[in-house]
């Protein structure tokens, strides 16, 4: 146990923290409210475990040898994740018609693209996994931790958007104050 607390610690401190995802997750519940965003929290969900399944199998062994794909990656993401913020940029229901809310699909790539995820699970593997004593551990205990506290935290993340869109309803500016502080926080990952 003594090899679990200071990983535990240390995801709670990257996954609780405003990131992209996170911010864009308080932007959708703010505008399409918690269960209306639930397919695109289980997308990020999903697709997070789906790299850090594929981290403890040593794909980031491959990446570390290729700098140029890492870097196309980040900005590919920042492209992602902005045109995701954007997409929020009209409030729901304006002018009469419901939009779309964000789905699985688009959850889905959210964390295989962030330069934060990234950064958090190369540190949660290279340094945290290798205190584990056997390697089941290695292999299971980071990503069912990351998956435990992302579910715990990108719903508080959804619920207190979507308690921030009840308070103050159809207010443009706290909508595209979030879009704009979340372009703000992918700008900032981007550029570190």
């Amino acid at each position: 146990m003594t090899s679990y607390f200071p990983l535990w610690g240390f995801i709670i401190l990257m996954v609780s923290t405003p990131g992209p995802a996170n911010l864009l997750l308080m932007s959708a519940g703010a505008q399409w409210g918690y269960r209306r965003s639930l397919p695109f929290l289980s997308g990020l969900v999903v697709g997070k475990l789906a790299l850090n399944l594929a981290m403890a199998l040593g794909f980031m062994a491959v990446l570390l040898n290729s700098p140029r794909v890492l870097t196309t990656l980040s900005w590919v993401s920042a492209g992602y994740m902005a045109y995701l913020a954007l997409r929020q940029w009209t409030p729901a229901e304006e002018n009469g018609e419901p939009s779309n809310s964000l789905g699985f699909l688009q959850g889905l790539v959210v964390h295989p693209l962030s330069p934060k995820t990234w950064m958090m699970t190369t540190l949660a593997f290279s340094q945290f996994a290798p205190t584990f004593p056997t390697e089941i551990e290695r292999l299971a205990v980071v990503p069912l931790s990351f998956l435990f506290f992302q579910i715990l935290f990108h719903s508080i993340w959804c619920l207190a958007g979507a308690a921030l869109g009840r308070i103050i309803t159809r207010n443009l500016w706290v909508h595209r104050g979030l879009v704009l502080l979340t372009l703000a926080v992918i700008a900032w990952v981007l550029l570190m």
